[in-house]
């Protein structure tokens, strides 16, 4: 099959959604499908080229007005089976045009969007309903619909019980492969990195947002230091992505904080990494601190990286269940907002290596059930249907 992808992001830039349409797209190519990416232009790399049998045109400026013409131009070129739109807010620069872009598309082969989440873009002010009815049209105009997890599954199909609109609910997968630098050994990267073999070791992965959670991090890693546990905190990655400029002044917070705290020599960051550092750094700390505010979702790319790589997860409750996410099976939960309960998991994790070990276990069990070749695998299987009979099928998740 030809397959179209529309993304706001895409590597080098740093972001979720990028990622998770290089992992995709590599997934598909290597079952035999032809991939074209439309994204988003960048000064140091070509408008078009060839990246491991990947066609990626780099040429789009701005993802405000004007989109649709570009989009549609590109598509005439191309002249793929299907298109499969990768929506996310941020990845487009906040603007909410492309969102319009099945009521102004000029050709009618199938369009397929995937929600990395159901986040609202920005409009113009005073927009209010408008941006979320932005993101609902979107589904309603598209010829089907791929959504990341449970919790958007149910919202959509609870909004759109009456639409045709074939649904898909396609899990996500890790964007960092377990595959550190050759030659690795934990006990060889923490040396390298000033951490003594006895330190406790929490590891954050993830861009710096308000819902994250950092600040009950950073809480519980003091009142780690107060129970004289020998505890650091080392960020893992970016700071705060390429898309999402909003999130900086966020991340100034987080600084401030830190000093406030008096917790600078125990704070360390990795700095955008090769996913080769990010996977030893991963493969280093005792506990991966995950304590969305929002709760644990397996819309998180960060968490599945946690687990691909045999973490002791601590996170937290999910806000709808989540039957395969296990407490003390394959992570430990606590409530969001409660730097206690965060305090007192990870000091008993750190007491406990035997646990670590076998939440480690359990996580790498879970990972088997996201990998790409499957996601890839289902996801092309769900685009077939659509080629084959315009409209597509009945929702299944």
């Amino acid at each position: 099959m030809r397959i179209g992808m529309i993304t706001g992001e895409y590597p080098p830039m740093e972001g979720g959604v990028g990622d998770f349409t290089h992992e995709l797209s590599r997934a598909l190519y290597a079952q035999g499908h032809e991939i074209h990416i439309l994204t988003t232009s960048l000064s140091s790399t070509p408008p078009y080229l060839t990246e491991n049998g990947l066609n990626v045109y780099r040429q789009i400026d701005d993802w405000g007005w004007g989109i649709h013409t570009r989009i549609n131009q590109w598509v005439e070129t191309v002249k793929p089976e299907l298109l499969n739109l990768q929506y996310q807010a941020a990845a487009y620069q906040m603007k909410g045009q492309v969102l319009l872009y099945p009521r102004q598309r000029s050709s009618a082969i199938p369009l397929v969007v995937t929600y990395h989440d159901l986040l609202p873009p920005y409009l113009f002010p005073k927009a209010g309903p408008l941006r979320q009815w932005s993101v609902r049209q979107l589904a309603q105009r598209s010829n089907g619909v791929i959504v990341t997890n449970p919790g958007d599954y149910d919202a959509l199909t609870q909004q759109f019980a009456h639409l045709a609109t074939p649904m898909q609910l396609i899990p996500i997968g890790s964007n960092i492969a377990p595959e550190p630098p050759p030659g690795y050994t934990p006990a060889d990267w923490r040396a390298a990195h000033g951490f003594a073999p006895d330190d406790l070791l929490i590891g954050f992965f993830g861009f710096l947002n308000r819902s994250k959670g950092v600040e009950t991090l950073l809480e519980a890693l003091n009142r780690l230091h107060e129970a004289e546990a020998p505890a650091h905190l080392i960020f893992i990655g970016g700071r705060t992505g390429t898309s999402d400029v909003t999130n900086a002044a966020y991340a100034d917070e987080i600084d401030h904080a830190v000093v406030y705290l008096d917790l600078e020599e125990y704070v360390h960051h990795t700095g955008f990494a090769a996913p080769a550092e990010v996977s030893a750094a991963l493969l280093a700390v005792d506990v991966c601190a995950l304590p969305y505010r929002d709760g644990a979702s397996l819309r998180h790319g960060t968490l599945h990286a946690a687990l691909a790589h045999g973490c002791a997860i601590v996170t937290t409750t999910p806000q709808d269940e989540m039957l395969q996410l296990r407490d003390d099976e394959n992570v430990v939960l606590f409530p969001p907002d409660d730097p206690a309960a965060l305090t007192e998991a990870i000091h008993r994790l750190w007491r406990d290596p035997e646990a670590r070990a076998r939440l480690g276990r359990g996580a790498v069990a879970l990972a088997q059930e996201f990998s790409w070749d499957a996601i890839a695998a289902r996801t092309a299987a769900f685009f077939a249907t659509l080629t084959a009979t315009p409209g597509g099928s009945a929702r299944t998740p």
